[in-house]
């Protein structure tokens, strides 16, 4: 089992900030008198990753309360031959990412 970090997956689709010129705000006349604004076009790969974490949840809550009512009741297992593969795996991407 590998512990994926939610926020790693997603941090590419943020939104920029760009430097405009001065006097040239979207509010802002240009030397025409015509008031001016920038547009931004996502692609359609952008617009479908955004789709996809919009409607993804960061946790599953029906789990969260089935773990939560096993804990309570005593049933809950831990298995930790699973979890001792999850941790080489998350130390070996962070060892790598290292490099």
């Amino acid at each position: 089992m590998k512990i994926d970090d939610a926020s790693k997956k997603i941090a590419g689709i943020g939104v920029g900030t760009t430097q405009t010129r001065a006097g040239k705000g979207p509010d802002k006349a240009d030397a025409g008198g015509k008031t001016s604004s920038d547009n931004v076009t996502l692609s359609t790969q952008v617009q479908a990753l955004t789709s996809q974490v919009a409607g993804a949840s960061a946790f599953d809550s029906k789990k969260v309360e089935e773990i939560k009512a096993a804990i309570a009741g005593g049933q809950f297992q831990v298995n930790a031959e699973r979890v001792a593969d999850g941790l080489m795996d998350t130390v070996k991407d962070l060892i790598s990412t290292r490099r």
